[in-house]
């Protein structure tokens, strides 16, 4: 079915500012889709998870309709987990193809392999304190350009220790200079973690969730 008649599990849809990444502090559209096969221990979307859960069912060209509400080019996908939904990946490319900046945030268990090369990855590899870690697709590493961005959220300094092997045994340098660590929230301290980097010596970039600075942390549509 064409993406854009193809009707898809949503979750929410808002605008915010981008809490994370490398455009931090920017506007953007959110477009939260439903259902997520993993379970990590600190997520903070759990109304997200259950795929059998229907939100609000909208086509693709529903969804861009909405989109288009809102006087931003920067569209990110988000869930739950985004690719678990026929068609998501063509419907990105459509709004690719009306020049927005369009990302993808992704848990990195389903392949990334046949995603449009304009759309930015945002690779989330779980670490083990998530208890997902054992999902990892890391062939998806392989996939990845410069323009795209690998996460990793650490709960605990067994999880640092292992994100740091984790990025040299993949050399994901090679592949992007976008390497983002992020505290669990609520689990490491910021100044932590902070320390934990720079004793370290890497050029990683530690971000925090700004959009749980501006509002309540719980807070949904932000």
């Amino acid at each position: 079915m064409a993406p854009l008649s193809k009707e898809y599990n949503i979750s929410e849809i808002f605008y915010s500012i981008q809490g994370e990444g490398n455009r931090a502090g920017l506007p953007c559209v959110f477009v939260r889709l439903q259902g997520c096969r993993l379970r990590c221990s600190w997520c903070d979307t759990p109304y997200a998870l259950d795929v059998n859960q229907v939100e609000t069912l909208m086509t693709g060209d529903q969804i861009i309709k909405e989109i288009k509400k809102y006087d931003c080019n920067f569209i990110e996908f988000t869930g739950g987990e985004p690719l678990e939904q026929q068609g998501v990946a063509e419907l990105m490319s459509e709004l690719c193809n009306e020049d927005y900046t369009v990302a993808v945030e992704t848990s990195g268990y389903i392949s990334l392999k046949n995603l449009d090369s304009r759309i930015i990855k945002i690779l989330d590899i779980k670490c083990p304190d998530s208890k997902m870690h054992k999902k990892n697709d890391y062939d998806n590493i392989n996939y990845l350009s410069k323009n795209d961005e690998v996460k990793f959220v650490i709960a605990s300094r067994t999880d640092f220790e292992w994100a740091i092997n984790i990025i040299k045994q993949y050399n994901i340098f090679a592949k992007t200079a976008s390497i983002l660590i992020s505290p669990a929230f609520g689990l490491v301290s910021n100044i932590e973690l902070a320390e934990w980097i720079l004793a370290e010596s890497l050029p990683v970039k530690m971000q925090v969730q700004m959009h749980k600075y501006i509002w309540d942390p719980n807070k949904r549509g932000v």
